[in-house]
């Protein structure tokens, strides 16, 4: 059962935003049930052909979805992967010799002109290419050898929610398969996913501290760095509050001499060895005095300024990202909200991004 929001709340600001958050539960046992079968069977196609390296295509959200991807082939495969600059074939025509590569396009909507160009590019240079979308009739469906529904149906807010967790899923599910293995780690997701939803009264009263925030700084690494990169971007297209994110070895690399005692600080802190070598930025963060704000397990929120507990106990680290989300999907629509604006509709964007 999908956690709900309150009557009161069908008619406020944001309404359709909140409405896709609380569908994710749904959607996850959605992909386990029904989806898992058929991202087995793709995955079992292409671990045939043996592919020698992956190149991962995205933009946006779908940018975040395909970096976890990267730590999962990486980590889980031993396989090297790297993010496509489509510009190199859109705009530059380069001809790549894409012979034995994987290219993975994620996409929502699967209508964007560039990422159809460069998947339709990389077929043609030879790659086996998969796309990962919401819309198995889109364009980019049609381009592809290989296609994944993410199952997350129709999704109307402007700031991707249920679509991100879904491509999360569906990722993790395939790289499984890839490897052979069934995915079990993710069968308690749904549940836990409904348990965190549940709780949004206390991100609801954490939002009057980042309302008058001027900027936030985002920082994870490992599994939690493309959560991190995702939460900057929610906080930006629905607040306006300019978030940057970085990885926790970056932050240390410069960055972290903006930090002070106004700008927040959000970690976001996996349970394991992700966690584990944030350890010193987070001390270096507590060094400067910073309004650290912890998303991961108690010791580490206790020990912080504000957090939110995570529910990881005996949750494996690599599907942990799909929970480490949610509190800051919240926390991103109830700072808009508080900050009087709409999250269902930021200002000059659009559903499906055209870029070329």
């Amino acid at each position: 059962m999908s956690a709900t929001f309150p009557a009161e709340e069908s008619e406020r600001p944001g309404r359709i935003m909140a409405g896709e958050m609380a569908e994710q539960p749904e959607v996850l046992r959605r992909i386990l049930d029904r989806g898992a079968p058929g991202i087995r069977a793709v995955a079992a196609e292409i671990a045939a052909k043996n592919p020698r390296f992956v190149l991962l295509t995205a933009r946006g959200t779908s940018d975040n979805a395909a970096l976890y991807a990267k730590y999962l082939l990486e980590i889980r495969l031993g396989l090297p992967c790297g993010l496509a600059s489509m510009s190199t074939t859109t705009a530059y025509g380069a001809k790549p010799d894409l012979r034995d590569v994987l290219v993975i396009t994620v996409s929502q909507s699967g209508g964007s002109p560039d990422l159809v160009a460069s998947t339709r590019a990389a077929r043609e240079a030879g790659a086996i290419t998969l796309a990962v979308t919401n819309n198995p009739d889109s364009p980019l469906a049609a381009v592809s050898e290989h296609h994944i529904d993410i199952l997350a149906g129709p999704e109307k807010a402007l700031p991707a929610t249920k679509t991100y967790t879904a491509s999360l899923l569906s990722l993790y599910l395939f790289v499984e398969g890839l490897r052979g293995a069934d995915g079990a780690a993710a069968a308690i997701l749904p549940e836990l996913a409904e348990a965190v939803l549940a709780r949004k009264d206390e991100i609801k009263g954490l939002a009057s501290r980042y309302r008058f925030a001027e900027r936030m700084v985002i920082t994870s690494r490992g599994y939690g760095y493309p959560t991190a990169k995702e939460a900057a971007l929610k906080l930006m297209e629905t607040s306006y509050i300019p978030a940057l994110s970085y990885s926790g070895a970056d932050l240390l690399h410069g960055p972290l001499a903006m930090v002070d005692n106004i700008s927040p600080v959000i970690a976001v802190v996996t349970d394991g060895r992700g966690g584990e070598a944030l350890q010193p930025v987070l001390d270096r963060l507590r060094g400067r005095g910073a309004d650290l704000f912890v998303v991961g397990p108690k010791p580490q929120v206790e020990a912080a300024s504000a957090g939110f507990v995570l529910p990881t106990a005996g949750v494996a680290e690599e599907v942990q990202p799909i929970l480490e989300i949610l509190p800051l999907q919240l926390l991103a629509y109830e700072v808009t909200i508080a900050r009087g604006q709409d999250p269902d509709a930021p200002r000059a964007l659009a559903k499906v991004t055209e870029t070329r």
